[in-house]
């Protein structure tokens, strides 16, 4: 094929695609794509598996009646564009994003692709949707009010750790999530009466040893770790350090109290089964600008109280008796 004809059969290709995306042939296997910020092929990680749970739960059998993409960012967000237009490129029926940078990729590189996003941040003050109830568009999904618990953290961090007064909060200054993140982390902390500190990083090798160091210069009483995939890619490592510098730590996910952190007060990762869902509803015919953002009904909070008993903390009763989970 010269190369004239193979442009020619590539563009007819591109311009039938939304056309394809719009009717489902009857007996056609569903392709989805899935972009995710953190995990691998080899280890995807609790978000991916929870997706999966979803689609079994509809019964679907990956490979045999629905076919999934999956790309993985592995905390390198400035993959994220290349990614996503590798699956809209495949013409997926429905592509899932995962995190913000993928997420607003997707919205620029196609406007007929169903498009169901999971986000930390309000998706209509970002400017994602027109309102939760009728998103418009293309898009639909998940908010998981990450910002909108900063408040609640630091007022656990102040149960737990004597006279706080100074919180660092370690975020990734190149994403624009965690960016957000720190604008609510500052408000909360001016009702709370607490000085923060700005402890930013940039990805994908983040200087983690050189943000706690200057934590420690601040004399910062606790530490924040806001999540997003470059943070997230290096979770055991943050909680290493915490420990090292006896500093209490407060996480936006559970598996990094397991880790070490001392606590996560989140939401499940049951927004990741429900995207299965909503994939399940597009694909049967339903438009995503008819279906409603959903926002988390449950939140946990998750101790460890090994981390605890390193850092001579002790933990009122009181808080354990409201904890999902206490790892010992």
């Amino acid at each position: 094929m010269d190369r004239r004809t193979f442009l020619g059969a590539l563009a007819s290709g591109l311009l039938a695609a939304p056309l394809a995306a719009e009717a489902q042939p009857a007996g056609k296997i569903p392709r989805i794509g899935y972009v995710s910020g953190t995990g691998d092929p080899k280890t995807p990680g609790p978000q991916v598996e929870a997706f999966r749970r979803g689609l079994r739960d509809l019964s679907y059998v990956e490979g045999k009646t629905i076919l999934v993409e999956y790309r993985f960012a592995e905390g390198k967000l400035d993959l994220a564009p290349a990614l996503v237009a590798e699956l809209v490129q495949l013409n997926v029926d429905v592509l899932v994003a995962t995190f913000s940078v993928a997420i607003h990729a997707a919205k620029r590189a196609t406007n007929k692709i169903p498009i169901v996003f999971l986000t930390g941040v309000d998706p209509v003050e970002i400017g994602l949707v027109d309102s939760l109830a009728r998103p418009g568009g293309n898009l639909t999904g998940f908010t998981r009010l990450t910002v909108e618990l900063s408040g609640k953290r630091l007022e656990l961090l102040k149960d737990v750790v004597p006279r706080l007064s100074r919180v660092g909060i370690l975020w990734d200054a190149d994403a624009p999530a965690p960016a957000n993140a720190f604008k609510e982390y500052e408000a909360a902390a001016g009702r709370l009466k607490i000085k923060l500190q700005s402890l930013e990083v940039r990805g994908p090798n983040p200087d983690l040893e050189g943000a706690f160091q200057t934590a420690a210069k601040g004399r910062t009483d606790a530490l924040v770790a806001v999540i997003n995939p470059t943070i997230h890619h290096h979770w055991k490592q943050v909680a290493n350090l915490a420990i090292k510098n006896r500093t209490p730590s407060l996480c936006e996910r559970s598996d990094y109290v397991e880790a070490g952190c001392l606590m996560s007060y989140s939401s499940t990762d049951d927004q990741y089964r429900r995207a299965a869902v909503y994939v399940d509803k597009i694909l049967k015919g339903a438009k995503p600008a008819d279906l409603p953002i959903e926002v988390p009904t449950k939140f946990e909070l998750v101790i460890n109280l090994k981390t605890a008993k390193a850092l001579g903390l002790t933990i009122p009763p009181s808080l354990l008796q409201r904890a999902d989970q206490v790892i010992e």
